[in-house]
């Protein structure tokens, strides 16, 4: 299934970003077809920093509530790898046995910076990476995707080397490349599509570019759309909102009308399901009169 929502060049996918068990069922009752488990938002869940302050098993941890929860296919944000091929081959490991459907490493070198903030991205070596990214794919074969995301023009490099890097990790086994850009209009990822020729299918997180029509990514012949953080910003906002108003109003009753009701919450999470299987598993005594 994630081989299609990444992998195919025939049809636009779009991916949500998941940080939990709850966004991720939220995602998939909303119509979503394939989840990215996002490195930023999963890491402000636990409340850390985009900087590989989660640690790897923290990260396999929460994917594997993402996939209970959603039963969708998962993509996994894996940062680098967290540190050399080695980290990198046992993360895929870990994240095969849970039940992820990918991973995508990213060209940076650990611990990384999320690409939004600040200017010091320091790329990896093409060769040590596209070894990361070998010893992953020897390692889980094509049980993951294994989607290589190339951060040079986040780096402020030319067109020429995120190109170079992308026949590299083609060539390591990479089953897709994501190349990622932090401007606010798309033309640097229109003039890689131009340069690249599909060789390998294009995904693409527009956070920056959000104002660039789909339409205009369907004629650029790109794989999938990932919705990288959106949940997570939604609900701090929601959050904050409703923080603030209990907190000046000393009481709920005007937020009520504008949260999820209890019920919601149960229909959610089917505890319905739960009343059934006790009536069909657990004893029934009657009273004693």
């Amino acid at each position: 299934m994630m081989r299609a929502q990444v992998c195919s060049s025939d049809e636009l996918s779009f991916l949500m970003e998941a940080h939990d068990g709850l966004s991720a069922a939220i995602a998939g009752r909303a119509g979503f077809k394939g989840l990215w488990a996002s490195g930023l938002s999963i890491a402000c869940s636990l409340g850390y920093r985009d900087a590989n302050e989660a640690s790897w098993s923290q990260v396999v941890d929460i994917v594997g509530r993402i996939v209970d929860s959603s039963q969708l296919p998962v993509l996994v944000d894996g940062d680098g790898g967290f540190g050399n091929f080695n980290n990198a081959r046992l993360l895929a490991r870990k994240l095969r046995q849970c039940g992820a459907a990918g991973v995508a490493l990213e060209d940076s070198c650990f611990p990384k910076m999320n690409s939004f903030v600040g200017d010091r991205h320091p790329l990896a070596d093409i060769d040590e990476f596209s070894g990361r990214l070998r010893a992953v794919k020897d390692t889980v074969a094509d049980d993951l995707i294994l989607v290589a995301r190339i951060e040079s023009l986040i780096a402020g490099h030319e067109l020429d080397e995120a190109i170079c890097r992308a026949n590299a990790y083609a060539d390591a086994g990479s089953d897709a490349i994501l190349i990622h850009s932090r401007r606010t209009a798309a033309d640097e990822i229109f003039a890689f599509t131009r340069a690249w020729q599909n060789k390998l299918p294009v995904v693409i997180v527009p956070t920056k570019y959000y104002r660039t029509p789909v339409s205009a990514y369907r004629r650029a012949g790109i794989s999938t759309v990932i919705w990288a953080n959106h949940s997570m910003r939604a609900a701090i906002a929601a959050m904050r909102q409703v923080c603030s108003r209990i907190i000046a109003e000393e009481n709920t009753a005007s937020i009520e009308p504008s949260i999820a009701t209890l019920d919601e919450v149960f229909e959610l999470f089917k505890y319905n399901e739960l009343a059934n299987a006790e009536a069909r598993y657990l004893p029934h005594h009657t009273e004693l009169k």
